[in-house]
């Protein structure tokens, strides 16, 4: 179940769920920054249609979201709104603002 993914469990998996055909012309990288328990930092990078993430920090992203872990995989999972995350302060979002909006609707939902 959703739930039960780890931080890492989500990141890892996003370059599988990345809807191709929305993300054709979409070139970025995603740096996360994930606190509490099973936090830790992990990088994101889609081009030409595919992406590819990995645990560290990217040179030069486009965008940084910082949450905590749990509330970052409520997001991504679809149990938690990312904008309601982000205007009550659970989500900090540093850089490209309109990647940020694109971001959500770039990913089918993990299950």
């Amino acid at each position: 179940m959703a739930q039960d993914l780890s931080a890492d469990q989500v990141i890892t998996r996003m370059p599988e769920m990345l809807d191709t055909a929305k993300a054709a012309t979409t070139k970025a990288t995603v740096q996360f920054v994930l606190t509490g328990d099973q936090g830790g930092s992990w990088w994101l990078k889609i081009h030409d249609g595919t992406a590819e993430s990995g645990r560290g920090e990217a040179e030069n992203p486009n965008l940084t979201l910082t949450a905590s872990a749990e509330d970052y995989v409520k997001i991504a999972t679809g149990q938690m709104d990312g904008t309601s995350a982000f205007m009550s302060g659970k989500l900090k979002v540093k850089g490209d603002m309109g990647l940020a909006i694109k971001f959500q609707t770039l990913f089918k939902r993990p299950s």
